[in-house]
């Protein structure tokens, strides 16, 4: 028995046909391509490090030396223990700085900071100023910093030194006792 086609069985044929005709075109060279998309985040970390176990630190002045009227406080000796370590990566072409600033400033006294060149680590590590007095409006202590790391732990990155004066112009302001103040440090954006 013969079946007859009608028009649209016959459609059918040809598209099935043609359909299977074109895939035997497609067929593969000697080469091929793909896509990667690599992501690299903006990086802002920054810490303190120290050898001396301890972040804080006390800094004392003493009794006139040698111990007689008329002469001025004994200022502490300079501390030298601790370390600004710090990982950044730029964006687009903006660099970072590292800014200090203080809690409080105490009443006749100037505490001064000045910060090392890192000798470890690689990148485009900041460039330290020559330093300043400690208020508390934030002032950079470290600038240029593009993408860079210093390595982390104490020996590395920049020395952190602190001095403190009780300047004769400010002696009038002097008061006994302890204060404490916090110490700031914030890695940011120009």
């Amino acid at each position: 028995m013969r079946t007859k086609l009608t028009g649209s069985a016959s459609v059918l044929v040809f598209v099935l046909t043609a359909g299977s005709s074109f895939s035997v075109f497609a067929q593969d060279t000697n080469t091929d391509s793909h896509q990667i998309t690599v992501e690299v985040p903006v990086v802002a970390l920054l810490d303190l490090e120290t050898t001396s176990g301890s972040e804080n630190f006390t800094a004392a002045f003493t009794q006139p030396t040698p111990l007689e009227a008329g002469e001025k406080l004994a200022a502490p000796t300079d501390n030298a223990t601790l370390w600004l370590n710090y990982s950044s990566i730029q964006t687009a072409s903006t660099p970072k700085h590292v800014d200090v600033s203080a809690s409080a400033v105490i009443p006749g006294i100037n505490v001064h900071v000045v910060a090392g060149t890192s000798a470890t680590g690689f990148g485009t590590k900041g460039t330290p100023t020559a330093g300043f007095n400690l208020t508390t409006s934030a002032q950079s202590l470290i600038t240029g910093i593009g993408s860079a790391y210093t390595v982390n732990g104490p020996n590395n990155g920049h020395l952190l030194t602190y001095s403190f004066t009780a300047l004769d112009a400010n002696y009038a302001n002097l008061r006994s006792g302890s204060t404490t103040i916090d110490v700031t440090y914030t890695l940011a954006d120009n």
